[in-house]
């Protein structure tokens, strides 16, 4: 990074009209990939200088059970929604739950879901991590998930979306080829690190279940239909070059019971529509990759 100029220097510039022209297969207009965050948050986390993992003093048993909904409830019933309309997952996976409740892990397994690392817990922050710290835990990812599910992980997205600035340096030297952790583009973009190759796919705060309900302070209706008209212009878009819809999920909010029905009818509307290609977040870099 030149020093002073303001510019991370992690991507170039390519204005989005007038780029190569991106083609899915079956001449599909919008790469719709979901991704479900499986997540493990501690109730009594350790302390972190620079941000509170719980709004309430620790032990915050409110705001862990709450949370604790998406492993016990709600993600068998936004899971069976997404299988029942053809959609398979590419999980954001807090590692740890591997450990702690490998029955959703087995879950996603065997819905032939993808697994790419979301750090160990999402009460565990980056910020001011030492460089031996952040390569045990893309080691561990790493292990821990191939030991769970037979999967070697592909991505990354950083736990609570913290960094260090090395992180996508090393989740690439280690072999990883996809973050989630940038929101400059609606196609996938190639990532400047020192080794290897990085793509950088589509996710989204904007249509993230958890900007859209604790954020925008959006109704369930309200939400399923940013999803519709978030995927209508995509796919639109797309046809001068192929785009990509990301839509982030928690099971504690999508998957109660006065919201997962509106959801279900995006996703209806989404896959009945014919122009998106329904896929996982490895398929779509691979097919970018061919293309470029």
């Amino acid at each position: 990074m030149r020093e002073g100029s303001g510019d991370p220097e992690l991507y170039d510039y390519a204005p989005y009209r007038g780029r190569r022209k991106i083609v899915w297969p079956g001449g599909k207009t919008c790469a719709v990939w979901v991704a479900p965050n499986l997540e493990y948050y501690e109730i009594d986390p350790p302390a972190h200088p620079k941000r509170k993992a719980w709004a309430r003093p620790h032990p915050d048993v409110v705001g862990y059970s709450h949370r604790d909904h998406s492993n016990r409830v709600s993600h068998w019933r936004m899971a069976e929604v997404m299988s029942k309309h053809g959609f398979p997952g590419s999980v954001s996976l807090s590692v740890a739950l591997c450990q702690h409740h490998p029955e959703v892990v087995a879950d996603g397994v065997a819905r032939g879901w993808e697994f790419f690392s979301h750090g160990i817990y999402n009460t565990r922050y980056a910020y001011e991590m030492s460089e031996d710290q952040e390569r045990a835990i893309i080691a561990d990812s790493i292990r821990t998930v191939r030991e769970a599910t037979g999967q070697t992980i592909r991505g990354w997205l950083a736990p609570a979306l913290t960094h260090t600035p090395r992180t996508l340096d090393l989740i690439a030297e280690y072999g990883l080829d996809y973050t989630c952790d940038l929101y400059h583009d609606d196609q996938v973009q190639e990532v400047k690190v020192a080794k290897g190759r990085l793509a950088s796919i589509p996710y989204s705060l904007e249509v993230n279940d958890h900007y859209g309900f604790f954020i925008y302070n959006m109704s369930p209706r309200e939400y399923a239909d940013t999803l519709i008209r978030q995927y209508e212009r995509l796919a639109a878009e797309g046809e001068a070059s192929g785009t990509v819809m990301c839509i982030p999920l928690h099971a504690y909010l999508i998957g109660q019971p006065h919201r997962i029905g509106p959801f279900e009818e995006a996703l209806r509307h989404i896959a009945a529509d014919g122009r998106a290609w329904i896929a996982r977040a490895g398929e779509i870099v691979d097919a970018w990759r061919a293309q470029i």
